[in-house]
């Protein structure tokens, strides 16, 4: 059923954050299902649209439809996939690389979320609307690895709050050009899109604040292999700060190099999985949203890692 609320501002809330507010009225409703609900004019003040950082004022008007939840349209389809955790709020699947994670423009079905709504008879959380039920985070089509979805909407709201306050343990595995001067490091540099290019990333001073952790495993001629901690999740934020240091992931189409150079490289783009960055989602720990349990998943390395450290080690 749509909910209608309406909100008259008093002397305690002038100067609030309209997002912050709505919030707190609403405990169920995350930030960004309120930018959402503002973006679709389903939240307005005074009747005007605002952004969600509109500081309130004494007496402003403010009002909220929540639309009823929609059973999400996309189409369930039988393709395998590895579910490394299962209970009634969530799931741990270990991603193979080349599959994209929900439905978009090209990609309108084969995808993550196709596989999960059939795997699960449609049992996913529906805060994310229907073309990305369940997901709580996202990991690149080329990424292999862990991620986490959500059957409850309990479940997905306390997960996506876990990830603002950077409370979820991510470690990835990847390996990057070049030799790295420093074993161990910290990348703490803002990201946000390209002005000309809207579907790139780069570092840039009004970003949005971000943050990588990395030590060097193995040190090749030519390449690193490293471990990548992730402490914010911005959009391609590994491959963003690699490149930004000047190791970009090796085989990365974006922000690596146009061509491999090097011996190892040649051979690489010459086997049957290339082009693709080799970036796996390794590890990932969080607290249980409903038993309260710390969860800690490993995978293992999968194929195409382990062919490309024999080729490059020589």
């Amino acid at each position: 059923m749509t909910q209608h609320e309406t909100y008259t501002a008093g002397p305690q809330e002038s100067g609030d954050r309209l997002d912050l507010f709505v919030c707190q009225k609403q405990p169920d409703l995350t930030r960004s299902h309120v930018q959402k609900l503002l973006e679709e004019d389903h939240l307005t003040v005074n009747g005007k649209k605002v952004k969600a950082g509109y500081k309130i004022r004494i007496g402003d008007n403010i009002e909220l439809t929540i639309p009823e939840a929609r059973i999400p349209d996309a189409r369930p389809q039988d393709i395998p996939i590895e579910i490394v955790y299962e209970d009634d709020d969530l799931a741990v699947v270990n991603k193979p690389r080349g599959m994209v994670v929900h439905p978009a423009a090209g990609h309108e079905d084969g995808t993550l979320v196709n596989a999960l709504m059939y795997r699960f008879n449609g049992n996913l959380s529906g805060i994310n609307g229907v073309l990305r039920p369940g997901i709580v985070h996202r990991i690149d089509k080329d990424t292999s690895g862990l991620l986490v979805v959500c059957k409850s909407d309990r479940a997905h709201l306390a997960l996506s709050e876990r990830l603002k306050t950077h409370d979820i343990e991510r470690v990835y595995h990847a390996v990057v050009h070049g030799v790295m001067k420093e074993q161990e490091g910290t990348i703490d540099a803002p990201i946000g899109r390209m002005d000309r290019e809207r579907k790139k990333m780069m570092v840039r001073a009004d970003g949005r604040k971000a943050v990588t952790h990395y030590k060097v495993l193995r040190q090749y001629p030519n390449f690193a292999y490293l471990e990548v901690r992730l402490e914010t999740g911005r959009t391609h934020q590994i491959r963003v700060h690699m490149q930004y240091i000047g190791h970009p992931v090796l085989g990365d189409p974006v922000y690596g190099p146009a061509k491999e150079s090097t011996v190892e490289g040649k051979k690489l783009a010459g086997m049957d999985f290339w082009p693709g960055q080799i970036l796996h989602a390794k590890v990932l720990g969080f607290v249980h949203p409903v038993t309260g349990e710390w969860m800690h998943f490993d995978s293992e390395l999968p194929d195409y890692f382990k062919k490309v450290l024999e080729t490059i080690d020589i």
